[in-house]
């Protein structure tokens, strides 16, 4: 996936490797063509790499007899629209596009699906000393990156159409009142254009995860079903190869990274709506700027259709960010390095004396964030969210402390509600928080005695009003006898 925001990827071939532009341009009418491991947008259906029509992006040599092929795929494709899937995103077109490029689908095996069944099952058993939450799984699967596909659909529509809503009507928000009236009908036509535009890039997308994930909750929320734990066994496979591992360590390792998943946010009830409102916050705030449209428009040369490919890619058409949206942005990372971290310290402390390469595995899942794992490429391409390495750290080192000074279960107490959970600075201050924590906690075990406490607060500040008022008064009743005695001395004299 792209990292600049959902519907804003440029198609930029430069960036192919050259046998898939070979691909794209042998071929007639592909569907975005290139394998799960391009990123970008794609193309149209009868459409060249560059985004003009033809097999060669606009060059003199333009075929016209192609013309009429390409206009009929191009209605077929908002027929298909049209009388499809409903809403910002085509996800009929996503999904197609998505299984098109898998370069792998392998079903899992009965020897892999029992082998799943198994490691969850162990890692279930490993977890419950380390975490105050219950099981939160029901049933294990083992998925091929197809149905990985297919399963996950439904979390990412909740997950993109918030944008690109948002982003198809920021363009029409920007355009001239004169130019709504003379776009009339099309309107509805650039909606549907809108809709497989970022049905492709969701599509691209979908089948390079398809191909990496190796758990349904490792883009930092569960995308599959509710309480079902899942492993992509093709997928572990190939993560284990060179980390001279059994295959049976990697797969009890990463089940207990699901299961723990799965616990934290079955018994979290507000996190995974947390997690959805604050990238719906961030889309609300998506605006164009429209005196980057005049600015685009002047340099557009009708002449040079390769004019428009080069601002597309300049980035001009980006929305920028605002204040609101980068403090969206702040929530969002804040989250989910809590939500990681809370998941690195509790599977360590459940596998670290079991498994003998659960270090080594902790490490390498460590570098496959830092070098950009699922997650990071999944909000990177939705909101533009770059999730730092360090604020992971820290989160992790956060919960390490409160585990240390607190228990399991004091630990586990800050997800209680979401305004306990530590802010940005909290993770840069740690031990402001654990102090913090501490106070707090104490009321939580013992509420009689908060109250107690608290109401022997009350009594010494109504005790010390009042002596204050009682010296007052004698203060001013001193002063009044002060007067008088002056006064009487005036009079003698």
């Amino acid at each position: 996936m792209s990292d600049v925001p959902f519907g804003f990827g440029p198609h930029d071939p430069n960036n192919e490797e050259p046998d898939d532009r070979d691909r794209g341009e042998s071929s007639e009418g592909g569907s975005g063509g290139g394998t799960g491991s391009s990123g970008g947008t794609g193309s149209f259906p009868g459409f060249g790499p560059g985004g003009m029509p033809g097999p060669g992006g606009g060059t003199p040599n333009f075929d016209i007899g192609a013309l009429g092929q390409m206009l009929t795929q191009l209605g077929q494709a908002l027929s298909q629209s049209s009388s499809g899937s409903a809403g910002p995103v085509n996800y009929d077109l996503a999904k197609q596009l998505a299984h098109q490029q898998l370069q792998s689908n392998e079903r899992p095996t009965q020897e892999q699906t029992k082998a799943v069944e198994d490691g969850v099952r162990l890692a279930e058993l490993w977890l419950d000393p380390t975490t105050s939450f219950p099981p939160g799984t029901h049933t294990v699967q083992a998925w091929s990156p197809g149905d990985w596909v297919d399963k996950t659909l439904p979390t990412w529509q909740r997950l993109c159409d918030p944008v690109a809503q948002r982003v198809s009507e920021s363009w029409l928000e920007a355009l001239p009142q004169e130019a709504k009236q003379a776009a009339g009908p099309i309107v509805s036509m650039l909606g549907q254009m809108g809709g497989l535009t970022f049905g492709s890039q969701l599509g691209n997308g979908l089948a390079q995860l398809a191909g990496e994930v190796l758990t349904s909750t490792e883009v930092g929320l569960p995308l599959g079903p509710d309480g079902t734990a899942v492993l992509l066994p093709a997928n572990v496979e190939r993560f284990g190869q060179g980390l001279d591992r059994p295959a049976s360590e990697i797969t009890v390792f990463l089940a207990a990274r699901e299961a723990a998943h799965h616990r934290l946010f079955s018994h979290v009830p507000w996190l995974r709506q947390q997690l959805l409102a604050t990238v719906e916050e961030y889309a609300r705030g998506i605006q164009v700027d429209t005196s980057s449209l005049e600015d685009l428009a002047s340099r557009i040369d009708p002449s040079d259709p390769s004019s428009m490919q080069e601002l597309m890619n300049s980035g001009m058409l980006e929305p920028k960010t605002t204040d609101e949206q980068q403090a969206a942005l702040d929530r969002l990372e804040n989250l989910l390095a809590l939500v990681e971290g809370w998941v690195d310290v509790v599977v360590a402390d459940a596998v670290g004396e079991r498994l003998p390469g659960a270090d080594a595995l902790g490490e390498t899942v460590r570098r496959r964030r830092a070098s950009g794992g699922p997650a990071e490429q999944t909000f990177a391409t939705l909101v533009g969210l770059q999730l730092r390495p360090r604020r992971l750290r820290a989160a992790a080192s956060l919960w390490r402390l409160l585990t240390e000074r607190y228990g399991v279960t004091g630990r586990d107490q800050v997800w209680d509600h979401p305004d306990l959970l530590p802010d940005g600075s909290d993770l840069d201050e740690p031990l402001d928080f654990a102090d913090r924590w501490g106070r707090g906690h104490e009321d939580l075990d013992d509420p009689i005695a908060a109250i107690r406490r608290a109401e022997a607060q009350e009594q010494a500040a109504e005790e010390n009003s009042g002596t204050a008022e009682d010296d007052s008064g004698e203060q001013n009743r001193g002063d009044g006898e002060d007067d008088g005695n002056a006064q009487q001395g005036d009079t003698d004299r």
